[in-house]
């Protein structure tokens, strides 16, 4: 993903308002995905990134930029995903919506191409079925493309956590997933 068309150091001469607008149309996909692989349900996590924007926007004067605005907003969305998931109301619903949100399209054939968006959809159940921590590692690995060094900074773990995290995530997969046919346990 490119980096936000506004130069941090320009910031400071914009308001608040007008970054949160650019910081919500440049990221806002991002900050869906990344809650929906946390609370499974569309609905629900269109909630949690509406509190990732505001926590966002009661923030913004504290930003120091040391890091990007997109590493910072990685941050507040695990961050607030983590507390909603850990909240009573959450534990104590049951996600009714198992839709996956969409990432762009390749320009296949039809037929591969259903079939290519079949096989994502499959294992990408699979992944949100992981625990949180193995979860949350693949995600930002290979559906954000962030690296381990990022993915430390956002999770405040160390980078060797990250690869082990990784590992674990992926030999999961793979004892689930046998040539690209579910394997039920």
């Amino acid at each position: 993903m490119a980096p936000m068309n506004v130069s941090q150091e320009s910031a400071g001469h914009r308001s608040h308002k007008e970054i949160l607008i650019e910081l919500m149309e440049e990221y806002g996909d991002m900050v869906l995905r990344i809650a929906y692989t946390y609370v499974k349900e569309k609905q629900l996590a269109e909630d949690v990134s509406q509190e990732v924007f505001i926590k966002c926007y009661q923030s913004l004067h504290r930003f120091e930029q040391r890091s990007s605005y997109r590493t910072w907003l990685y941050s507040i969305t695990v961050n607030t995903c983590k507390d909603y998931v850990k909240s009573w109301s959450f534990r104590n619903l049951i996600p009714s919506e198992a839709t996956e949100i969409e990432r762009g399209h390749g320009t296949d054939s039809v037929s591969a191409h259903v079939i290519s968006k079949e096989d994502k959809a499959i294992l990408f159940r699979e992944v949100l079925k992981l625990p949180v921590k193995y979860r949350e590692a693949i995600i930002f690995f290979y559906y954000e493309d962030l690296t381990i060094e990022e993915m430390a900074h956002v999770l405040d773990v160390k980078v060797n956590t990250v690869k082990t995290r990784l590992h674990r995530g992926r030999n999961r997969l793979m004892k689930r997933m046998k040539g690209g046919v579910l394997i039920e346990e």
